[in-house]
């Protein structure tokens, strides 16, 4: 089994990134649907919570990890060609900018925000005395933008499971799973 791509298939790396993150993305999506839909006080919802930061940027993390081993597979990576081609190439590079935006506005804001910012016990930004507001406006777009790339997600599905799979039957969804 190949690491790296290859024109017939994806290599081990990139279907271990994918599918990884897609995990991940669930556990994501799920934190903030019961932070949003739950009351304050409810313990699933304040469970869910807790790991929100650390996992957003742990996938910030990722996303920077598998972009950089796409371009280094670029040549490689099987083709997109023709109108749904172009349209898969917008749609991953939307993919992207919001995978990296959305965590990219909360670490702004907390970079200059009161109350810092830990990853995993691990101070990332010390809280300041006083807050910048440059730096938090940015944020909040966060929720917005994070729904905006979970409705764009399921587009990504429906597009392997829906077309390529059931419709087109045409092996794609196989290139990213065996």
């Amino acid at each position: 089994m190949p690491l790296q791509d290859t024109p017939s298939r994806y290599g081990l790396i990139s279907r271990a990134l994918h599918w990884g993150m897609a995990l991940l993305f669930l556990a994501q999506f799920a934190s903030a649907a019961a932070h949003w839909a739950l009351p304050r006080e409810n313990a699933l919802r304040e469970t869910l919570w807790s790991y929100h930061v650390d996992l957003g940027i742990t996938l910030f993390v990722l996303v920077l990890l598998r972009g950089i081993w796409g371009l280094i597979n670029l040549q490689r990576r099987p083709a997109h060609s023709g109108a749904l081609g172009a349209a898969a190439q917008a749609g991953h590079a939307a993919l992207y900018a919001l995978m990296i935006v959305v965590p990219g506005t909360r670490i702004l804001a907390a970079a200059g925000s009161d109350r810092g910012l830990s990853y995993l016990g691990m101070t990332i930004f010390a809280p300041r005395e006083a807050e910048i507001a440059w730096m938090q406006a940015p944020s909040e777009w966060h929720g917005e933008l994070g729904w905006i790339l979970a409705l764009i997600v399921l587009g990504h599905i429906a597009m392997a499971v829906g077309w390529h799979h059931l419709i087109q039957r045409d092996g794609q969804l196989q290139r990213m799973t065996s």
